[in-house]
C-alpha cells in the first residue's frame, strides 16, 4: 500500500506539489505549433487562391498603371495615376458608374433581396405541391447561364417580344422596352435571375425561427406584419446581411445578362461598368485605362464587402 502523505503542524495533510506550468515563452512556442499544425489541412487550398487570385490581381494592378495597348506601341510605359484621372474625367466612366448604383440597388438591394424574403416566407405557409412547384420555377431560372437567361429577358421585353405580345392580347399600349427603358429591362432581368439565391438563404433562416415565439406573439394578439417586423426581421438580420453582401458583389460583376440584352445601349443607357471596362479594354484595345476601370470596381465591391462585415460584426 502507498503511505499517506505526512500530516503537517495542526493535523493538516500536505499533498504533493503537482508538476510547474511551463513558462509564458514555451506555452506560447506550443500554441503556435498547435496553430501551424490546424493551418496544414487549409495550405494548399491558401497556395492556390495566391497563385489564381492575388497573383492576377496584382499584375492588374501594375498594368492600371501602364500605357498598355493591344496594338500601336510595342513597349508599355508607367504613367502613375493618369488612368485614374482620366477615368473621373470621363463622362462615359461617371455615366457607368451612376448606371452600375442604379442597376445594383433596383436588382439586388430592393429587387432580390424584398422578392426573395417575401416567396420564402409565402412559401414557408403554402402547401407541400405549391412549395414544389415555386422552389423548382424560381431555381431554374437562378441555374441557367447567364446568356441563356438573357437571351429569354431579350425575347420577352424585345418589340415584338412576350410582354408587348399580352399588352396588346389586353389591350394596353406597348412599346419598345429595350430602347425607352434599358436599366430598368435589365434590372429586372436580373432579379428574376437572381432570386432564387435569396430565397434559399431566407427559407433556412426563418426555419431556424423557434415556432413559439411566433405562436406566442400571435396569441398576443400581434398581426403579420407586427409578427414580420418586430420579430423576423430581428431574428434573421444577420442572414439578411449576408444575404445582401453576396448578391451585392454578384451584381457588380453582372456582364453577360446585359451584354445579351442591350450590349450596353442603346446610347450607353444601359452600360455599366463591366461593360465600360471591356469595352475600353477590348474593343478600344486600351488595356491599361481599361485595368485601371476594373480595378476601382474591385475597390468597390471591396468597400461593400468591409461595410457588411462591419455590420455584421457589430450586431449582437
Amino acid at each position: 500500500m502507498t503511505a499517506a502523505p505526512p500530516a503537517g503542524p495542526g493535523g493538516v495533510v500536505k499533498t504533493p506539489r503537482g508538476p510547474d506550468l511551463p513558462p509564458p515563452a514555451r506555452r506560447s512556442a506550443a500554441r503556435a505549433r498547435r496553430g501551424l499544425l490546424r493551418a496544414l489541412p487549409v495550405s494548399p487550398a491558401v497556395v492556390l487562391l495566391a497563385l489564381f487570385m492575388a497573383g492576377p490581381i496584382g499584375y492588374c494592378a501594375y498594368i492600371a498603371f501602364t500605357d498598355l495597348q493591344l496594338t500601336g506601341q510595342a513597349e508599355s510605359s508607367f504613367i502613375g495615376f493618369d488612368n485614374f484621372r482620366e477615368a473621373f474625367g470621363d463622362e462615359r466612366f461617371l455615366n457607368a458608374v451612376w448606371l452600375t448604383l442604379v442597376f445594383t440597388v433596383l436588382s439586388s438591394l430592393i429587387g432580390q433581396n424584398t422578392l426573395g424574403l417575401a416567396l420564402a416566407s409565402l412559401m414557408r405557409r403554402a402547401s407541400k405541391p405549391v412549395r414544389t412547384v415555386t422552389g423548382a420555377v424560381v431555381i431554374t431560372a437562378w441555374v441557367l447561364p447567364e446568356v441563356v437567361a438573357g437571351f429569354l429577358l431579350y425575347a420577352f421585353f424585345r418589340r415584338e417580344g412576350t410582354l408587348n405580345a399580352v399588352l396588346d392580347f389586353l389591350h394596353l399600349p406597348s412599346q419598345n422596352w429595350m430602347f425607352t427603358l434599358p436599366i430598368l429591362a435589365v434590372s429586372f432581368a436580373n432579379v428574376w435571375r437572381g432570386t432564387a439565391f435569396s430565397m434559399l438563404v431566407y427559407s433556412a433562416a426563418l426555419n431556424e425561427i423557434p415556432k413559439e415565439i411566433t405562436e406566442a406573439a400571435e396569441v398576443d394578439g400581434a398581426g403579420g406584419w407586427r409578427r414580420m417586423w418586430h420579430i423576423t426581421l430581428p431574428m434573421i438580420r444577420r442572414s439578411i446581411g449576408t444575404n445582401l453582401m453576396l448578391n451585392t458583389l454578384q451584381t457588380l460583376s453582372v456582364f453577360g445578362l446585359i451584354w445579351v440584352m442591350t450590349r450596353g445601349g442603346p446610347g450607353n443607357r444601359s452600360q455599366t461598368l463591366p461593360l465600360f471596362m471591356y469595352e475600353q479594354a477590348f474593343q478600344k484595345s486600351m488595356i491599361g485605362y481599361g485595368t485601371a476601370v476594373a480595378l476601382l470596381l474591385l475597390v468597390v465591391g471591396s468597400l461593400f464587402s468591409l461595410v457588411y462585415m462591419r455590420l455584421l460584426r457589430t450586431e449582437v
